[in-house]
């Protein structure tokens, strides 16, 4: 607790020794702004994309359909059998025939609302919904191929599978982008931390003559710094929530497009990020001021 009201309040002798100006104070500002509003967009992209996937994944688990062959006369008779070997089956909460209407409206987004299916055979589509803890697929395709030669089951595992993998790619690079950020802001404040000291330096000797302790001289730069970066991260936060609340919302959709941003807790990264850039700058400032106030013994 003291070496955290130590860092905010500083020491006035000790702070001389660090400019609270310049381009090293300004560059220091812009980055850990810069990094912050990126970190920002970035996890909110990956949480939203995870929010969206999962959203899409339990739809698909939850959803099958079955086709039944558009070619053979008795489509009755084997839409009939279907429906009891569907309601029969342990998991399935609901099994329901498409009339024609709705069948061609699923097909308008690719042939358009002016085709005509009234003379074009079509197979009997029966939509199908899964409760609990699921059916068993594999059973209930084998029982299909027994009573009702031709059908064909999809319970939408060849739409699920590639679904989530694509998902966890997406959240894998976007972290790595997180990883990049933090990084670069680590090398940028080194870099100003090093060059404030290299512009001090005879003031620094001043210090030491007087009796300054090479961690009372750091503290200083450490404090400068570590305040820097994160008054710099919290405006960048800041102008992240600005645009997250600009993007357009829709909370009927699910979709990546529409309602990009967090949800519950995640809100609380826009706490987080600037927490953490006033850690990084402090193991970055610390590491750097201690290793050139070595080189200058």
């Amino acid at each position: 607790m003291n070496s955290v009201i130590a860092l905010i309040v500083g020491d006035a002798q000790a702070d001389r020794a660090v400019p609270p100006t310049g381009l090293t104070a300004r560059l220091t500002v812009f980055v850990s702004a810069a990094m912050a509003l990126l970190a920002v967009i970035a996890l909110a992209i990956s949480m939203t994309t995870a929010r969206v996937a999962d959203a899409w994944a339990d739809e698909l688990a939850q959803s099958a359909t079955l086709r039944l062959p558009a070619d053979r006369g008795d489509v009755d008779a084997m839409l009939q059998t279907a429906l009891r070997v569907l309601e029969q089956t342990p998991g399935i909460t609901a099994a329901r025939a498409l009339s024609s209407d709705e069948q061609q409206a699923l097909l308008e987004p690719w042939f358009g609302p002016d085709l005509t299916l009234e003379n074009l055979p079509q197979p009997q589509i029966v939509t199908v919904v899964a409760g609990g803890a699921g059916y068993d697929a594999d059973g209930l395709r084998a029982r299909l191929s027994a009573e009702v030669p031709g059908a064909v089951f999809d319970d939408h595992g060849a739409w699920r599978e590639p679904l989530l993998k694509a998902a966890d790619r997406i959240r894998l690079i976007i972290w790595g982008v997180v990883i990049l950020i933090v990084t670069t802001l680590a090398a940028m404040v080194t870099l100003a931390a090093h060059a404030s000291l290299v512009a001090n330096e005879q003031v620094i000797r001043v210090l030491r003559l007087v009796g300054a302790r090479d961690a009372y001289i750091a503290r200083a730069f450490v404090r400068r710094y570590t305040l820097r970066a994160l008054a710099g991260a919290t405006v960048g936060a800041v102008l992240g929530l600005l645009i997250l609340l600009a993007m357009p919302q829709d909370q009927g959709r699910d979709s990546i497009l529409l309602g990009v941003g967090f949800a519950g807790f995640e809100w609380l990264w826009l706490l987080v990020i600037p927490l953490l850039s006033g850690i990084v700058a402090f193991a970055a400032t610390r590491t750097a001021a201690f290793g050139k106030l070595k080189e200058m013994t």
